[in-house]
């Protein structure tokens, strides 16, 4: 009788041997000759193990020895597998792109990915990988960019495109203070002239807010571009620097600061993380 375990085990051996950690349940049964449940069987042993990680139907990780103890590889080794398998686009963003563009003072505790399909998060060990949805991700396409992992490839958000994003996504990003210290890491890498061309597919207000910043961080060049995308809404309507969450009360109090360039109001003016 054949040892369907060991046969998954072989398999698995075999896909990393050849860099590649991943399969899906459709090649693994190709490839061992088995049956659907025998297969299920032999998965979830691995999987008991902390050897196999299964974050979507019919997707499998192999973990490799040096891992073990996470339970999961690094997300950067398998997330454009993952997204192709889901056949969905996608691009890695917000403060984890950031870090990858240098921007580092933020400890990054998850894996934040955006894309055109409301999917539920994912725990792969000690990581937790989050879903963001953008129904406009055509709009975007020209702002992404191929980032080497070490097992291939995946898509990151630019420098311009992740900026932006901080502020349209902020409640996921945490305080304000957590924005504008990442912004002041990253706006020597922002291109003007990108930042611009880019800001008419944001919302107003994500505008107003990551010019505000940009100006208080000490990034008043990438700041006056942003500014000159702002001249067609006359009156130039206010708002709040940090917009309310639903279910807050509104407060009455005079904010810190009426910014009357980017027409923001400051009730809390914003704190680099040194």
């Amino acid at each position: 009788m054949v040892d369907q375990r060991l046969s998954l085990s072989d398999y698995m051996l075999d896909r990393l041997a050849g860099g590649q950690i991943v399969f899906s349940q459709r090649d693994a049964l190709d490839a061992l000759g088995v049956s659907p449940g025998a297969f299920l069987q032999a998965a979830a042993r691995q999987q008991r193990r902390r050897a196999l990680l299964n974050p979507r139907q019919g997707f499998y990780v192999v973990v490799p020895p040096q891992y073990l103890s996470w339970g999961a590889p690094p997300p950067a080794w398998y997330i454009d597998d993952l997204m192709r398998q889901e056949e969905r686009p996608y691009y890695v963003g917000l403060l984890k792109a950031a870090e990858l563009h240098g921007a580092t003072h933020q400890a990054v505790m998850e894996f934040q990915v955006i894309t055109d399909k409301r999917l539920p998060k994912i725990r792969a060990g000690r990581s937790i990988i989050s879903f963001f949805y953008r129904k406009d991700m055509a709009s975007v396409a020209h702002a992404i960019v191929d980032h080497k992992t070490d097992t291939g490839r995946m898509r990151i958000s630019s420098p311009e495109l992740t900026a932006l994003d901080l502020l349209r996504y902020a409640h996921n990003v945490g305080s304000i203070d957590a924005v504008a210290t990442v912004l002041a890491d990253l706006g020597d890498k922002i291109d003007s002239e990108k930042l611009v061309a880019l800001a008419p597919v944001f919302e107003r207000s994500v505008i107003q807010r990551l010019g505000y910043l940009l100006d208080r961080v000490g990034h008043a060049e990438q700041a006056t571009g942003l500014h000159g995308s702002l001249s067609q809404f006359k009156p130039l309507p206010w708002v709040e620097l940090e917009p309310g969450r639903r279910g807050d009360a509104q407060t009455s109090s005079p904010p810190l600061e009426k910014n009357s360039r980017w027409h923001v109001f400051v009730r809390h003016l914003p704190e680099i993380d040194e």
